[in-house]
């Protein structure tokens, strides 16, 4: 299935015979190598290709395979594609140079590779498939793609970190990891518009967590490692919009920065909006999603604002009106009828 910004696959909706060939072009239209699998008889896969301009990010779920780009096949064709994958399951083993010996990139941890120069990568096996039997075992990937060009870090330096393993889990490739794992998540919701933007965005965030692990930050664009932390602070308030006492001058401690700096170039990355101001349109937002929800209807209004960082309730009723233009109880009594309608229907 096509959609604005990119497409959706499933191998249910294929012939058995037809799955492993759909699911093997859509992967080397950025990903060229000689793919293989013992499963390709009847491929059970899933995968969501989403275009991001020059940027593709591919989220998969497939039994083992096996991805080999030989010297022969470089020499006859390279793109100069850079590859970025983030272990979910399952894991996936590197082979760049025989001599060099096998490194095997386990859940949470992100490796990187690029067209240019041979490899041989196995899916190893992992999960099976949640309650549909004796299915091969799953491995699960998130990757993106996009042209080495666009990295602006010199490419002899970028190519050393090339075919290690680096965790999800810690510093600035923690941030990638996360951003890439939301944006698979919302990316049904994704408007042509906006896929430019996300785009560079990744870039910024990529080439931020290069230039850190190459310590070479200074080598970076001012303009890309101001998104970069710019992203970077967007994800510390997400994780944190729980606590009453988050603010800028806690926020700029986090990031060893100046409270002003954070202002500045914030401010300029997000249109004009202020840091606290994006805090407060966040907590409002979580809060109004929770006092819709259906589940947490037993749950004070006061309770809700609460768990979003907002604990004096009339400070919350006041700028929730003037954000929504109801009151909170009101806005919780309207979604609650507009669903029972719904359900009536």
């Amino acid at each position: 299935m096509t959609g604005s910004t990119g497409t959706v696959f499933r191998g249910d909706d294929l012939p058995a015979e037809d799955r492993f060939d759909c699911w093997r072009e859509l992967v080397g239209r950025t990903r060229d190598s000689e793919m293989t699998s013992a499963h390709a008889h009847d491929f059970e896969a899933e995968m969501r290709r989403l275009e991001l301009g020059p940027v593709t990010l591919l989220k998969s779920s497939f039994p083992p395979a096996r991805f080999r780009r030989s010297a022969r096949r470089v020499r006859q064709s390279d793109r100069e594609v850079c590859h970025l994958t983030l272990v979910l399951g399952g894991s996936l083993s590197l082979t760049r140079d025989p001599r060099a010996g096998t490194n095997v990139f386990e859940p949470g941890e992100l490796t990187v590779l690029d067209s240019s120069h041979p490899y041989d990568v196995r899916a190893i096996a992992g999960r099976a498939t949640e309650g549909a039997g004796p299915q091969a075992p799953r491995t699960d990937a998130l990757g993106i793609d996009f042209p080495m060009s666009m990295l602006p870090l010199p490419r002899d330096r970028v190519r050393d970190l090339m075919g290690r393993g680096y965790s999800g889990h810690q510093g600035t490739c923690a941030l990638l990891a996360d951003f890439l794992v939301g944006l698979d998540r919302q990316a049904a919701l994704l408007g042509p518009a906006e896929a430019p933007r996300l785009g560079a965005v990744v870039i910024d965030l990529v080439a931020a967590w290069l230039a850190r692990e190459l310590d070479a930050e200074a080598a970076l664009p001012d303009d890309g490692r101001q998104r970069a932390l710019v992203e970077n602070v967007r994800t510390y308030i997400g994780r944190n919009l729980h606590d009453p006492e988050l603010s800028p001058p806690v926020i700029a401690a986090a990031h060893h920065i100046s409270v002003s700096y954070l202002h500045r170039v914030f401010t300029q990355q997000s249109e004009g909006e202020t840091v606290a101001a994006w805090i407060r349109r966040q907590r409002l937002e979580r809060a109004r999603q929770e006092l819709a929800d259906p589940a947490l209807r037993a749950l004070p209004v006061q309770a809700v604002a609460a768990r979003w960082g907002l604990p004096r309730a009339s400070d919350f009723s006041r700028a929730f009106r003037a954000a929504y233009g109801v009151s909170p109880s009101e806005h919780r009594r309207t979604a609650a009828a507009g669903k029972a309608r719904d359900a009536g229907e």
